[in-house]
């Protein structure tokens, strides 16, 4: 039974739909995060001038508000997943128990 609900479910073209959605959204945020940290440490191991330079009179340099920025970057684009998650792929997920409850009682 249960083998069967598994297959009745990968094969409904909703679950498809929110498979396909929920892959692609999360690649691109994995891409973005990718992009952002290798950019960061690229930056640490080839142009340590540029992030060595100081902030006006004080102590701070350029590295320190990049490196903090790569890290706001990570929880905010992990609030942006987590509440896309719940708004879009909830809803597609509870549809598609629906209709695959819906077709089992038929």
């Amino acid at each position: 039974m249960e083998d069967d609900l598994v297959a009745r479910v990968a094969a409904h073209p909703q679950y498809r739909q929110l498979k396909r959605r929920r892959d692609r959204f999360g690649w691109t945020l994995a891409v973005l995060m990718l992009i952002a940290y290798y950019g960061f440490v690229l930056l640490v191991a080839f142009d340590k001038e540029f992030l060595a330079r100081r902030i006006g009179d004080g102590v701070m340099t350029l590295g320190m508000p990049i490196g903090f920025g790569v890290i706001m970057f990570t929880v905010v684009i992990t609030g942006y997943y987590v509440r896309r998650a719940n708004a879009e792929f909830d809803n597609l997920s509870d549809a598609v128990v629906k209709a695959v409850q819906k077709e089992a009682r038929q």
